[in-house]
């Protein structure tokens, strides 16, 4: 197979910031990806319904007339208003919450600190059928950053779907096989979704041979064993897991600190990574409900009605994109990847 068509795949989870570098960075998504639900870790983060529909009008903006939809979140806090959640839930403008554990990752220090705090927030959105996003993590400075995603879910995860058994659950950007069979176990109201770089890259590739602040993420890649379980569950081709990149751009001073930003930015090759992933796998046939069909089922959305198609052909990605601007690593850069996007 060397050209492959699909339906316009969407991006369910990620980072376009805001100002020059959300102009810089919306273009690479709205390319190839129809929708995206994307993130609300802005400074101050996104809370109310005024805030996420003056965020979609600047994202609109910086995509200009390329066919792509921003699909809002609302940034979960303690003390946040369930009646506020739910109004812009039935107005349309919130499609879901996103659940950070208080510094968990970039952006997160304003996140719940203890669950329990949130459950008539959670109650509501059960009842409304709107999704819960979850950066699953414990903050637990006893914890190994290894083992934060299992102790997550142990601790957090299980508890609020046995006391919320209607809530629907995202796991976002899984990255153990614990997650896998922790998703694989639940019923059909909790999936997953799997970045391009986690299904690549393992702790290795951040640490052999020096510290590569570009592969740096959270969560942090794990063991190889994780990845090859993470390959394995989206090579099945089971509704549970679908797309959802993560790509989370930063500045390379940013990066390249004596304390860089966690976050890899995959949006310029994303859907070329993940199809070189499938190819690997022998399942490229399975590239269309992961990228297409699974989310907008999820979400109760109908899939887009244009295609988009790839075609095998090399080509190398940039080491640096914008350097005299934002100055951006991409995901691969240096690298040759197999697949293109050509329509």
């Amino acid at each position: 197979m060397d050209t492959l068509t699909i339906r316009r795949p969407d991006d369910w989870h990620l980072h376009l910031r805001d100002g020059a570098m959300l102009e810089l960075v919306a273009p690479a998504t709205a390319r190839c990806f129809g929708r995206a639900i994307v993130m609300p870790n802005l400074v101050p983060p996104v809370t109310t319904v005024a805030a996420a529909r003056a965020y979609r009008d600047r994202i609109r903006a910086a995509v200009g007339d390329q066919p792509f939809e921003p699909l809002m979140t609302a940034y979960l806090t303690d003390t946040i208003d369930p009646e506020e959640i739910a109004r812009g839930f039935e107005e349309g403008v919130l499609r879901a919450c996103k659940l950070y554990p208080a510094g968990a990752t970039t952006n997160s220090d304003r996140g719940v600190s203890d669950v329990a705090r949130i459950h008539p927030v959670l109650e509501r959105m059960a009842a409304m059928g709107m999704p819960l996003l979850v950066h699953g993590e414990v903050v637990d400075a006893e914890v190994d950053i290894f083992d934060r995603e299992k102790v997550f879910l142990e601790r957090v995860l299980a508890p609020t779907l046995e006391r919320f058994p209607d809530l629907k659950v995202v796991l976002e950007h899984i990255t153990t096989a614990d997650s896998v069979a922790f998703v694989e176990a639940g019923g059909d109201r909790l999936a997953a979704t799997v970045t391009a770089h986690h299904l690549r890259i393992d702790r290795n590739d951040i640490l052999v041979g020096g510290i590569k602040p570009h592969m740096y993420c959270l969560p942090v890649a794990k063991r190889r064993r994780h990845k090859e379980a993470l390959r394995a569950a989206v090579a099945t081709g089971s509704p549970k897991f679908f797309l959802g990149t993560d790509s989370a751009p930063h500045a390379r001073p940013a990066k390249e600190s004596a304390c860089g930003c966690a976050g890899i930015y995959s949006a310029p090759v994303a859907l070329e990574s993940y199809a070189q992933t499938f190819d690997e796998l022998g399942c490229l046939d399975r590239l269309e409900g992961f990228a297409s069909l699974h989310g907008p089922a999820f979400y109760g959305l109908e899939p887009n009605a244009e295609t988009i198609t790839l075609e095998r052909a090399p080509h190398r990605v940039p080491e640096r994109i914008d350097p005299e601007g934002q100055d951006l690593t991409p995901f691969h850069a240096g690298e040759e990847l197999t697949w293109r996007v050509v329509a």
